[in-house]
């Protein structure tokens, strides 16, 4: 019998998170050889909690309360954190608590972890649900990911991690700014699975602009060393060009300085220290059995 932990973190957003326990019990049944456990890492919400109950197939819920809000990022590396210092669990599944990441997904990424246990499992997002405005962004994000790192992350959070996956993560510095970022990075090998993203349960995201541009940074500055390589090649090759097109090419190189002086500035929320002493943001707790 394979263990999983589901671990989601949440911040105000009750209502979507007890319909996605609902779905999450859906979803799982008829799952052969797994049983499953949630993890909720409450980032210090400032609305009232209400009264959860553990649906019948997920064997319990525990809730754990943050001191301080620190963001949905950081959540994640908290819960990681938290799971890799346990013995009993073989997978650990991680999604957003507002639907997004779709729970009737649950079942192909466990049966894809349970073909390979050896490799972890992501959710490769082949369609979204988000208006054109928010997707001319992602795609703009994932072409200056490309050129400055070399790498597709076409995927968020949502994945179902390996035990060994989860060690190796929870003692990286750069899990504490960008998991996505982390996972490419420090894991060679991913297996996936395709994945629409869903749409939220309750309101409008809570993704400002200015959240999703520090976002889309936190990846790439996980790859800082590479950026900066690729971009010293870039001006160098640009200034061949300069006595031509003048002006235009020193923009260009003075945009290419600025950009890297703001992965430089991201990079700074990388910080070890903060992620192995974690836990000391933690307040309370409460399990949930049958």
């Amino acid at each position: 019998m394979k263990k999983f932990f589901i671990l989601i973190p949440v911040y105000n957003d009750w209502d979507s998170l007890l319909k996605l326990l609902f779905e999450i019990n859906s979803s799982i049944q008829g799952i052969k050889n797994a049983e499953f456990r949630c993890i909720i890492i409450n980032d210090a919400s400032t609305e009232l909690m209400p009264k959860i109950k553990v649906p019948s197939n997920i064997l319990s819920i525990k809730l754990i309360n943050m001191k301080e809000n620190r963001g949905h990022a950081r959540c994640n590396a908290f819960g990681l954190r938290y799971i890799s210092n346990l013995d009993n669990y073989d997978h650990v599944i991680l999604m957003d608590g507002d639907g997004e990441d779709r729970p009737e997904e649950i079942k192909l990424l466990v049966e894809k972890a349970l073909l390979d246990e050896r490799k972890s499992v992501v959710a490769k997002r082949i369609k979204r649900s988000e208006g054109v405005f928010f997707q001319l962004l992602y795609q703009i994000h994932k072409i200056i990911t490309f050129v400055f790192t070399g790498k597709n992350i076409n995927f968020g959070n949502y994945s179902c991690l390996t035990k060994n996956d989860v060690k190796i993560l929870s003692s990286k510095s750069s899990l504490w700014s960008s998991f996505s970022g982390s996972l490419r990075y420090h894991i060679k090998e991913l297996n996936s699975v395709n994945s629409i993203r869903g749409l939220r349960y309750v309101g409008p995201s809570k993704m400002s602009l200015f959240n999703l541009v520090v976002h889309s940074f936190s990846i790439i500055a996980v790859f800082k060393k590479t950026v900066f390589l690729r971009s010293a090649i870039l001006i160098i090759v640009a200034s061949y060009f300069s006595s031509k097109y003048g002006i235009a090419v020193i923009s260009a190189q003075i945009l290419l300085v600025i950009f890297n002086l703001v992965i430089f500035i991201v990079s700074l929320r990388e910080n070890k220290k903060s992620l192995l002493n974690s836990s000391l943001n933690e307040s309370s707790s409460n399990l949930y059995t049958h």
